[in-house]
């Protein structure tokens, strides 16, 4: 059992990057699938898929590359709340990654979220992580 399933989770696609690696598998959790998702959304990330067949299930996450440079899509993963101290903000204090050029992901009420889509709807949250 991990104590910090979603810092296990930012460890394994900084290690995978860093190996240059093409794919990534991790162990599946609800909120593993909806940071997976924001990934995707905001293009930090090629491509997912979800296996629920084995258990635990497994994210496999296919990395995205710089066709020439070979440079990942995303250069830094920063775990921000963690189990021992938890980082909540409210939405006047929501903080904003390389002045809006990354995205920090946000628990809120109405579900994970980017920073700037928590901003537009007006809540603030728990600030899991920071991606640039």
């Amino acid at each position: 059992m991990n104590t910090d399933p979603i810092s296990d989770y930012l460890t394994r696609m900084r290690n995978a990057i860093a190996a240059n690696h093409k794919m990534v598998e991790i162990p599946t959790s609800k909120t593993k699938k909806e940071i997976t998702k924001i990934l995707f959304d905001k293009g930090y990330i090629l491509n997912y898929k979800f296996i629920d067949d084995t258990n635990p299930g497994i994210i496999k996450i296919a990395l995205k590359y710089h066709p020439v440079t070979k440079q990942s899509a995303i250069s830094e993963l920063k775990r921000v709340s963690k189990p021992g101290l938890r980082k909540y903000v409210g939405v006047e204090n929501m903080p904003s990654v390389l002045n809006g050029l990354g995205i920090a992901i946000v628990s809120t009420s109405h579900g994970m979220m980017t920073d700037k889509e928590a901003r537009q709807q007006n809540v603030g949250g728990e600030v899991i992580c920071f991606i640039s």
